[in-house]
């Protein structure tokens, strides 16, 4: 029988010469591959890093440009519309964006309660002036008894010195005489007073009817509805701390006196002036530039902020796009721009012209797929615009630019963008 070898023994013996042998050709090729690769990175050309900027639409009244400042459009007039009576809100004739004149009729409140005065202050009035009437049909009668009784006076007079009548009856033609100048005195008195009755009642339903005013909220002013602050069946009160009830109806402003109140640093405070030209953007509004003056400057400091409010006016017509609460931005000018002068041009960093051979280049940038690739483009340069420089060449608002560009750079170079 033949002698069989144990399974243990059966094994390839990995360090023979005649496998390591067989290994050895394998790795150096790898190595050499890895080094071959790494060598070809390290000769290959790398695409330089840049910066970018873009073309700016600017205009060219920036060039007498002294300081900015940020602010809101507000409305000069402007009023929170309430009731001085308390009531039940029962009719709204409003709503916001309606155009008012002034004393044109905003509310009514429940004046139940009020008109029921009217009506006994009316009553009053009609008492009072029936008295009047009493009083005065008595002044005429006691004239009448005062006629009589002069008469009977001096006929008894004229036949006393004849003899015929008696001292006793001149002196009872006395004293009726003197009692009808007395009730006379007393008819006018009464009169008077019944006059002062009269005034009494009309200012008692004077009172009435102008607490029925109080009930009718009206416009104090010509403007526009802003907010509606209560609706009906609400509780309006003068005082609005009580839980449930409104003071205000409507807020109105009058959009005729619409103006931009801009913070201005206590720092820069010198380079502003009432009456000194200004610009206007508004965010709402892009690419519309208004002109304008500075109104007035408020004489106090804001201690948080270290500024002080600077009013601005709209100069010529309001554009009735601008409304309350916009954002605005204020640029303070050294003098008034023409027209020509507040057109948009464009303008960029002077900081991404490069001069070449006595010419001004721009380096914008163009993607091609994954490679952003170079184009220079010649340009003229302008006027200075603040901090950016007009230009006019084959340019466009918008595009992308080459910050600080550098002799190196080719047209038609790849480049890669600087991280942000």
């Amino acid at each position: 029988m033949a002698e069989t070898t144990p399974l243990k023994q059966l094994k390839i013996d990995r360090q023979a010469p005649g496998a390591k042998q067989r290994r050895l050709p394998w790795r150096w090729i790898a190595l050499g591959a890895v080094a071959l690769v790494a060598a070809g990175l390290a000769l290959a050309p790398r695409s330089p890093e840049v910066q970018t900027t873009t073309v700016l639409q600017s205009t060219p009244s920036q060039q007498y440009l002294q300081l900015t400042a940020s602010g809101y459009v507000v409305a000069q007039r402007r009023a929170a519309v309430a009731s001085k009576a308390t009531g039940r809100l029962i009719e709204l004739l409003v709503r916001e964006g309606s155009l008012l004149k002034k004393g044109e009729l905003i509310a009514r409140l429940d004046a139940s309660d009020v008109q029921a005065g009217i009506g006994t202050a009316q009553a009053g009035v009609r008492l009072a002036e029936a008295a009047q009437r009493q009083s005065q049909a008595g002044v005429r009668q006691a004239e009448v008894e005062l006629i009589n009784a002069e008469a009977e006076y001096q006929r008894s007079r004229s036949l006393q010195t004849q003899g015929f009548v008696s001292a006793q009856a001149m002196a009872a033609a006395q004293r009726r005489l003197d009692a009808a100048r007395a009730a006379q005195a007393s008819a006018q008195a009464g009169v008077a007073q019944a006059q002062a009755g009269v005034g009494q009642a009309q200012a008692l339903l004077k009172v009435q009817e102008v607490n029925r005013d109080f009930t009718e909220i009206r416009a104090p002013f010509d403007g526009i509805v802003l907010l509606k602050n209560a609706n009906v069946g609400d509780i309006i009160t003068p005082f609005s701390n009580a839980a449930g009830s409104q003071g205000a109806v409507v807020t109105m402003a009058d959009m005729s006196t619409l103006e931009v109140e801009a913070d201005v640093s206590e720092g820069s405070l010198s380079k502003a002036a009432k009456g000194q030209p200004v610009e206007i953007t508004l965010d709402a509004l892009p690419g519309q530039r208004f002109r304008g003056r500075v109104g007035g400057i408020v004489p106090t400091v804001d201690r948080a902020k270290a500024t002080v409010i600077t009013k601005v006016q709209f100069e010529g017509k309001l554009d009735p796009r601008i409304l309350p609460e916009m954002s605005a931005k204020v640029a303070f000018l050294s003098q008034a721009p023409t027209e020509a002068e507040q057109q948009p041009v464009l303008a960029v960093n002077p900081r991404a012209l490069l001069e070449r051979d006595g010419k001004s280049y721009l380096f914008r940038l163009k993607r091609e797929g994954e490679k952003e690739l170079l184009e220079a483009v010649e340009v003229k340069k302008g006027r200075v615009l603040g901090d950016v420089l007009e230009v006019s060449g084959a340019v466009k608002s918008g595009e992308r630019l080459v910050l600080a560009p550098t002799d190196k750079l080719k047209d038609g170079a790849q480049v890669k963008l600087a991280a942000k």
